[in-house]
């Protein structure tokens, strides 16, 4: 078997004025906040999916669906806390991840930094290990309109020694 697996994550959410808006963890101040059925925090949901695939396990919305009132308002951090655990259970250590958000506005550069320390401290890992970019779309499609988020991560995962 490889000792090293990689799993990439996707996820998008529309932008609702009024709302909290999450992303890696941490609250950012904006007019308005991503809309889903927990804090739709899209680095959270996409590290999931990155991490859980990796490990040749399911989706977030297998484990975690939006049809179960359990998960309704909660914390992303809490959802990537436990999709870790099920790849540590699997025999898996981070190695590292690296995420791409999409979004027009507001500019995030001055909250990478905090997003990063963050999520190190959730998935007890380096900061070093993480890595969180920004960019727009130029103007163009949902998120240019400011419509809507998109975040997409990869994950290296390696099989811990026995």
């Amino acid at each position: 078997m490889v000792p090293f697996r990689i799993g990439q994550g996707y996820d998008i959410h529309q932008m609702e004025e009024g709302r909290a808006f999450w992303l890696g963890g941490i609250q950012i101040p904006h007019t308005h906040g991503a809309k889903g059925h927990s804090d739709a925090d899209v680095v959270c949901h996409s590290l999931c999916d990155a991490l859980l695939g990796a490990a040749g396990l399911r989706n977030i919305g297998y484990y975690f669906s939006d049809k179960d009132p359990q998960w309704k308002g909660v914390d992303s951090k809490i959802l990537l806390v436990k999709s870790l655990q099920m790849v540590r259970d699997e025999g898996y250590e981070v190695g590292n991840v690296d995420v791409t958000i999409v979004l027009q506005l507001p500019k995030l550069n001055p909250h990478i930094e905090d997003m990063k320390n963050c999520l190190a401290g959730v998935m007890k890992v380096e900061t070093a290990q993480i890595s969180i970019k920004a960019t727009t779309s130029e103007h163009m499609g949902f998120v240019g309109r400011e419509e809507g988020i998109l975040a997409l991560a990869v994950a290296l995962i390696y099989k811990k020694a026995q």
